[in-house]
């Protein structure tokens, strides 16, 4: 194999998975989770499912093939712009913790591909880039969005039976978070809860006496971005009021929100978290993670609910950071009828396994790809 790796070309896959029926809430619950504008809609008015990812094949010169994933609802125009001025560029001569692209909802899916051409190219697992794995498997949670009183218990009782010992729910102030709890409690004993109301609870005021029911049933691992995230100062007093450990989301993929990497050393600056949700590419994941290892801080990896490759991803980056202890948001096949892999990643709940082999460690399913398929775009020289 030569050492040349200019890049030759882009193929792209635009895919629409599915969720798996009666999978992401009750079927009596019409609650779309997407948080962003969706072609003139408005935020959390399109399911996240609809929406169309786009799979990424990127060829070297050296003969490797990348393979990438894109957040869902990227930008096509964004993708072909940047994909061309990428074209007949050397990996050698960019630097993999700041490559040449704009900060955008893009960015990550370039960098993933870029780093498994990379990785493979000097036959290397991609969490090498990183400083190596310092566990082989990962903490994982269950998932679902909101359910109903009656469906509850019944439904986190099946993820327990199958190993997982936690489990993550979508909750606004309409549900009765600590009446699930108990439910909860009752039919599957041991399992942990965490609560993502994606800062719809309002205010400190409102959080108050939830959390004083969730410390009373006693099942609520972790509490996840109550309330608006600018709210730094009740963050800080809903961490003192809790037994619970507070945690927000650092999701840069939600650029256009305004998050940031600084949004971390701010967060403990003002002691106002007990810990962090990342969701990054590998570069600003790694930076993020290591200001969290510093200030003694432990989190968990975030997701979109993907596919394969990102979660494939999501495994390296894990897996390479010493705080990632929580359970991670890493249960796409869970949810969607497919991941796109020919091999499945390996769950083994509560864990899964970081995938072995040069960059990523997987391989695209292709009859899986031809299957859910919308469209296919390519740039090359």
């Amino acid at each position: 194999m030569t050492h040349d790796l200019t890049i030759r070309g882009f193929e792209f896959i635009e895919v629409v998975v599915p969720a798996h029926p009666g999978v992401i809430n009750s079927d009596s619950l019409a609650k779309p989770l997407h948080m962003l504008p969706v072609a003139g809609k408005a935020s959390w008015s399109v399911q996240f499912d609809t929406l169309p990812k786009f799979i990424v094949r990127m060829t070297l010169a050296n003969g490797v093939v990348g393979i990438g994933e894109f957040y869902r609802d990227c930008s096509w125009n964004s993708i072909h712009a940047i994909a061309e001025g990428l074209i007949g560029i050397d990996l050698n001569t960019l630097s993999l913790q700041k490559l040449p692209l704009p900060l955008s909802r893009e960015y990550d899916g370039f960098e993933c591909v870029i780093w498994d051409a990379f990785a493979k190219s000097a036959g290397l697992p991609l969490h090498a880039l990183i400083g190596g794995k310092v566990r082989d498997a990962v903490k994982v949670t269950s998932w679902s969005s909101h359910r109903t009183m009656d469906e509850v218990g019944a439904w986190v009782a099946q993820y327990h039976r199958q190993g997982y010992d936690c489990i993550k729910f979508k909750a606004d102030l309409e549900d009765d978070a600590v009446g699930w709890c108990e439910e909860i409690a009752k039919a599957a004993p041991g399992m942990k809860i965490i609560f993502d109301p994606n800062q719809r609870w309002e205010n400190a005021a409102s959080v108050k006496p939830i959390i004083r029911g969730l410390e009373k049933v006693g099942n609520t691992l972790l509490l996840e971005d109550p309330i608006q995230k600018w709210m730094v100062q009740d963050y800080a007093d809903l961490r003192w009021f809790s037994s619970i450990p507070i945690t927000q989301h650092v999701s840069l993929p939600y650029v256009y929100q305004g998050q940031r990497v600084h949004d971390v050393p701010n967060l403990i600056a003002h002691r106002a978290v007990d810990g962090f949700n990342f969701n990054a590419g590998l570069a600003k994941f790694q930076q993020m993670t290591g200001m969290a290892t510093a200030a003694n801080l432990f989190c968990f990896h975030g997701s979109e609910v993907d596919l394969g490759i990102l979660e494939a991803m999501y495994l390296h980056q894990a897996a390479a950071a010493e705080c990632c202890i929580w359970p991670s948001d890493i249960f796409g096949r869970m949810i969607r009828e497919h991941d796109l892999l020919e091999t499945p990643l390996r769950f083994e709940p509560p864990f899964a396994f970081v995938p072995e082999g040069p960059g990523l460690g997987i391989t695209l399913d292709e009859a899986a790809i031809e299957k859910y398929a919308i469209g296919r775009r390519s740039v090359s020289e």
